[in-house]
């Protein structure tokens, strides 16, 4: 895959422009040439097209043109778009009507709304997905800047996102916990070989986020990060979100009562806040039924449909989780929908890209729980629509499927069997853990044999160790290769210094 590489300014604009006005006095302001403050980015991509993102420091006109060649000999421009305060100066831009199977390189200009001055141009890549059958290379994993650890660039940043980089990836689908907007930031923290980690930290990030403005600059904070800009700039996303996107372990009708650290005390206030964010800041795709939804199909070709799902939004409260009434996990319209989409799907091979794992146990304080698993027995509580899942997929003959996810912050692959089970209306699936990306390590989780789970590989802190730092280097992701010939999707577990720690083949079945 063609390789853009930023020049030394682009690199240094994320971390040179938080906001709209910093370090500019007003007169000078004027006259200068609009700044893209973070880089930019494309997501959703599509056989036909996809969505490319970027910030301005000012009221401008985003002005995009995409080639197929490096050189933009053949560049086509597309009508422009005018960001200003209602989107933070944001911009993002469906790009439609691409060559299937091609590399597109794009380039934003943004031009000043009031003296019409062009800012700098940069410049971005993906590849459209195919119609026809072609290698496919993808890489996940989840967490970003979690338990304190933020920026610290003399350690070189967010160094995972630069090894996922090196692999020249199809798409990178981010597992959630794309932010931790409850997770403020100490300037210096002393690690246990006595050195000390230094974080940059924005005013943002030196408290809990509760105002929009605060959601924003989570997202903005990661941008700061060259390695993750950079990977921004070559490789389209596919984000999800979990619960630091708002605050731990969230639910709908929460009331933050007993954390001080918050004035807004409605989860509900604060989620539809922070989805607001999450959306602005992200090349996702949305829809006017519903504009904040997360869960979606993404198409990669006859090889490939990923259905990534919310677990999040759509919950009742979290308790012990073992109501035999049914219980609101994924909600009946995504459950409806993802059944729907899976049985029209004509692909080899169904990703789930979910934000939670399935067997591992999840607490929320000493009762309650916060995924689908509540301990070794039958279905209860949000175990239903898990069970229920499953055993749709096992009487509608949907063959191939496999989940992958994050959030615990280990690295693990799973093995679900009937034959292990106490629920048994499912075929054997495979489920795979990632993470963190740039967070705390901790692990290993309990595990809940409702529905089978084998531990193939799981690599975690030792006994004893928690929260153990980047540095540390216990940063994970997943790679995912499909080979066109044979269909057989191989999967490894890598971690930071990109070294392979366990790898599967499977054989697709054939109808």
């Amino acid at each position: 895959m063609p390789r853009i590489t930023l020049n030394r300014r682009q690199t240094l604009l994320g971390s040179a422009a938080l906001g709209t006005t910093l370090f500019v006095p007003s007169l000078s302001r004027a006259q200068s040439r609009p700044v893209m403050t973070h880089g930019i980015q494309s997501g959703d991509v599509a056989h036909d097209g996809a969505v490319v993102w970027v910030r301005a420091d000012r009221e401008s006109r985003m002005m995009v043109e995409w080639a197929t060649t490096e050189s933009f000999a053949d560049a086509q421009a597309v009508p422009g778009l005018s960001v200003g305060t209602p989107s933070d100066f944001t911009g993002k831009m469906s790009l439609s009507g691409l060559p299937s199977d091609q590399d597109i390189f794009y380039r934003v200009k943004m031009v000043g709304l009031g003296d019409g001055v062009e800012s700098e141009a940069l410049t971005g890549h993906f590849r459209t997905a195919p119609h026809g059958s072609r290698d496919i290379s993808f890489v996940w994993s989840g967490d970003t800047a979690g338990q304190g650890w933020g920026i610290d660039q003399d350690r070189g940043g967010m160094q995972t996102y630069a090894t996922m980089l090196q692999h020249n990836p199809d798409f990178f689908l981010h597992s959630g916990d794309t932010v931790y907007a409850d997770g403020p930031l100490q300037e210096e923290v002393e690690l246990a070989d006595g050195t000390i980690w230094k974080n940059v930290v924005t005013e943002a990030k030196t408290k809990v986020a509760e105002t929009l403005t605060e959601f924003r600059g989570q997202h903005l904070y990661n941008l700061m990060d060259d390695n993750v800009r950079a990977l921004n700039a070559q490789v389209p996303i596919i984000a999800q979100w979990d619960d630091h996107e708002v605050t731990n372990n969230w639910y709908p009708n929460e009331v933050l009562s007993a954390d001080d650290r918050y004035t807004e005390k409605s989860a509900a206030l604060l989620s539809a806040r922070a989805a607001h964010a999450f959306h602005e800041m992200m090349p996702t795709r949305q829809t006017m039924d519903e504009p904040n939804r997360v869960y979606r199909k993404v198409s990669y070709g006859p090889l490939l449909d990923i259905f990534v799902i919310d677990m999040r939004t759509y919950r009742g409260d979290n308790s012990p989780n073992t109501e035999t009434a049914p219980t609101p996990f994924l909600g009946a319209e995504q459950m409806a929908w993802l059944k729907r989409e899976m049985l029209n799907s004509k692909a080899t091979w169904k990703v789930i890209a979910s934000d939670m794992p399935i067997g591992m146990m999840v607490r929320d304080g000493d009762e309650n729980m916060e995924n689908g698993a509540n301990g070794d027995g039958p279905v209860l509580g949000r175990e239903q629509d898990i069970a229920a899942m499953l055993s749709f997929i096992k009487h509608a003959q949907i063959q191939n499927t496999v989940w992958l996810t994050a959030d615990v912050h280990y690295t693990a692959a799973h093995h679900y069997s009937p034959d292990r089970a106490v629920f048994q209306d499912f075929e054997p699936f495979w489920e795979f853990v990632s993470g963190p990306l740039h967070a705390g390590t901790f692990g290993p989780n309990d595990y809940d044999n409702t529905f089978g789970p084998e531990v193939r590989f799981a690599k975690h802190p030792e006994p004893g160790q928690a929260n153990l730092p980047p540095s540390d280097g216990m940063q994970f992701f997943g790679k995912v290769d499909i080979a066109a010939d044979t269909g057989v999707m191989t999967v490894r577990l890598m971690d930071r210094a990109d070294v392979e720690l366990w790898s599967v083949e499977l054989e697709p079945k054939r109808s």
